[in-house]
């Protein structure tokens, strides 16, 4: 028997594993209690990776769709097809014609994440989206704004903090997200024995409320009327003197943000003015306390004013690039860096719903028209990479029949999947287990500064091609040229060397568990190349789109439910459903509903209904539960496999119903882009009074 250590991929969390093997078999695997980061700790999801490198639906080698079904072809027949059909179709319609869409699990693998960008930017298209403007795009959107790059996010120094603010987060469900933090249970459970507490603010009283020190209902998409209160209490409490040399707009902060009625606010949020006064107080007396929001207030329709708050909300009350607060990382490899602030924002504009583009993507919500809209510049051609967007963006069975328009649609991807199967040609690359692997960007999200490398630990099949290959050879093909191709180790290995600590890939091969490069520390003053503006104008101006919003949150319809989504610990958005293992046990695809709701509509635990919006309706069983509070519904996202033309066998037998054919692709974060999928309103019914 031999023992291969390595970090999980599946999620953020950067877990190590322990994989104990013998004769290219998995006899187990477990977590790695020599890891200083992950302590032992591991999810389900880690034995999702054996599934994965035995998946009989795994693809392997390209397959091109033909009259006679899919066949599989060459690497060289399907080099040869992408790149003279992209320039063929960029001569004719010009280079817009080629849109990009890039899906979650691009940033877990290394290949992917070093080489697919050098393949992409050489299409000179306009037209490039991703899973970010589903997501975190409001995270990355207040960093540049405030702090100069939309990477300088601060991350919960979660070990040593006394008191966390937890808003639209759950990581006991997603081990962080946007904070890398495994084993996040225990140290949750540490702020506690340590005399502090964490609170949640949700409309849902997850998996992580449950065992907080304190949970509040709050109604979804009013999230930033509750920062606002906060950020007001706070500033009342404290005796704000900040550094003008460091920081800029704390005036025009005051004078934006008491603008807003804190009776208002109690009626808008469903929060009262005693709680919110609370948790302000808790929060400043403190003597360290740190804000953290997550999907619940990135994905509404103020999800670029609510991460804005929250980074004001840790400044204002003496908690940034503080032990214990909201912190900066130093990771080995610093990509970085100190960058100068730059333009990034409304460069230019989508073509039908003239969405602004941010970091060079337009949101993801514009996908669909700009393949549907006839005239200059409409998507004829689609490279998808590693997503599944059919599933996992708004109105997903609008971009079902916008795929079927396109000339030509390629994807990078391991699966037939509900999005892959509308492609004309798959080119999977070797994943999991047989890659190496480096967390280029979760190191930089991480509550404490490691590093680690994961050599492979199986070969991959004979004749079949790594990711990083893959894009560096159709590269070589589009430009004519004859590069060397380079793995990843080269790029990793002078990444090392250059970092702030002068590591190399020898040093850590040497150190399969890992090295531990030490806590956080207060490192503002060099990572920020300009004072840090409390009030950036664009976001300001946003706050009278939300002063005008408040009329709408005043309304009540007891017809009408916001839609939220949730998470599961063994899920991970859709990719992970033709697990065996993961997938087992009770149905997770249920419609939460309150016991006041049921009640009402006359519905009985575990009934099927159907779900309605302005985009299409489901059929869904529910569960009533005191967990969700009233006026609000919740579905899992990730779900909806019952689609035609999929090979995911496991999946299938656990189809449930995708929450975005509800979600509305036109009700998104006007200022940002991202969507909204907490700001959808549904209509339920009792499917057996529809049938009467």
């Amino acid at each position: 028997m031999e023992t291969h250590f390595r970090t999980c991929n599946l999620c953020e969390a950067m877990c190590g594993l322990k994989i104990t093997h013998q004769n290219s078999e998995i006899l187990k695997i477990e977590g790695d209690f020599e890891d200083n980061f992950s302590r032992g700790h591991i999810c389900p999801k880690a034995n999702g990776l054996k599934d994965i490198y035995l998946d009989k639906d795994r693809l392997k080698f390209p397959i091109k769709k033909t009259e006679n079904g899919w066949q599989q072809i060459s690497w060289d027949e399907a080099y040869s097809l992408v790149v003279s059909k992209t320039k063929e179709i960029q001569e004719k319609y010009g280079r817009d014609a080629i849109g990009v869409y890039q899906g979650n699990p691009t940033i877990h693998n290394l290949g992917t994440t070093m080489f697919a960008p050098d393949f992409f930017r050489l299409l000179k298209t306009k037209n490039m989206f991703s899973a970010t403007s589903t997501d975190q795009l409001p995270h990355h959107f207040a960093s540049w704004l405030m702090y100069g790059h939309p990477m300088l996010l601060p991350v919960p120094d979660i070990d040593h903090t006394d008191y966390m603010l937890i808003i639209g987060g759950n990581p006991l469900a997603s081990n962080g997200s946007m904070m890398s933090v495994p084993d996040v249970a225990h140290r949750l459970e540490a702020i506690k024995n340590r005399g502090g507490k964490y609170v949640v603010v949700d409309p849902r009283k997850t998996e992580t409320a449950k065992h907080a020190s304190e949970h509040f209902f709050i109604k979804p998409n009013t999230d930033a009327f509750f920062l606002i209160a906060l950020a007001k209490e706070i500033l009342a409490i404290k005796n704000l003197e900040l550094d003008e040399s460091k920081f800029t707009g704390l005036d025009q902060l005051k004078q934006e943000i008491n603008n807003f009625n804190l009776n208002d606010i109690e009626q808008i949020t469903g929060i009262s003015g005693e709680t919110i006064r609370t948790i302000a107080n808790d929060f400043c007396s403190s003597p360290t306390a740190v804000c953290y929001g997550r999907v619940g207030v990135s994905t509404q329709a103020f999800g670029g004013v609510c991460l804005w708050l929250i980074n004001v909300i840790n400044i204002i009350s003496d908690n940034f690039d503080k032990k214990g607060g909201a912190m900066f990382t130093l990771p080995a490899i610093d990509f970085i860096g100190n960058a100068k602030p730059k333009d990034r924002f409304s460069r230019w504009k989508s073509r039908v719903s003239g969405y602004p583009e941010f970091i060079g993507e337009l949101p993801v919500a514009a996908l669909a028209e700009e393949m549907l809209t006839e005239g200059d510049g409409q998507i004829k051609m689609l490279f998808t990479n590693c997503g599944n967007p059919v599933l996992s963006t708004s109105n997903g069975v609008q971009l079902e029949k916008a795929l079927e328009t396109l000339e030509l649609m390629v994807s990078f991807d391991i699966y037939l999947n509900e999005t892959t199967c509308h492609a004309d040609l798959i080119l999977p690359p070797a994943t999991g287990l047989e890659n190496p692997h480096y967390d280029l960007t979760f190191h930089v999200l991480a509550i404490r500064n490691t590093a680690k490398y994961s050599p492979p630990l199986f070969e991959k099949a004979e004749g079949a091609k790594y990711d990083w290959e893959i894009f560096q050879e159709l590269r070589n093909l589009f430009l004519g040229e004859n590069q060397t191709i380079v793995p990843p180790e080269v790029k990793l290995d002078l990444g090392l060397k250059f970092g702030p600590y002068q590591l190399s890939m020898d040093v850590l091969k040497q150190n399969p568990h890992g090295i531990d490069l030490g806590a956080l520390k207060p490192i503002a003053e060099n990572r920020i190349q300009q004072k840090i503006n409390l009030c950036p104008d664009i976001l300001a101006k946003d706050l009278s789109r939300l002063q005008e919003a408040k009329h709408e949150l005043f309304a009540t319809d007891s017809k009408q439910f916001w839609l939220v989504g949730r998470r599961h610990l063994r899920d991970n958005n859709s990719w992970m459903h033709n697990s065996a293992k993961l997938m087992k046990g009770k149905n997770r695809c249920t419609l939460l509903i309150n016991p006041a709701d049921s009640d009402f509509l006359g519905l009985k635990d575990h009934e099927t209904v159907v779900v309605t919006s302005r985009v299409g309706q489901v059929e869904i069983p529910i569960e009533i539960t005191d967990d969700i509070m009233p006026g609000v519904v919740s579905m899992p996202h990730g779900y909806g496999h019952h689609r035609k033309g999929i090979k995911l066998d496991v999946a299938k037998q656990y189809a449930g119903v995708s929450i975005n054919d509800l979600s509305d692709e036109k009700v998104i974060d006007q200022l940002t882009g991202n969507s909204a999928f907490s700001a959808v309103r549904v209509s339920v019914f009792s499917l057996l009074d529809l049938k009467k």
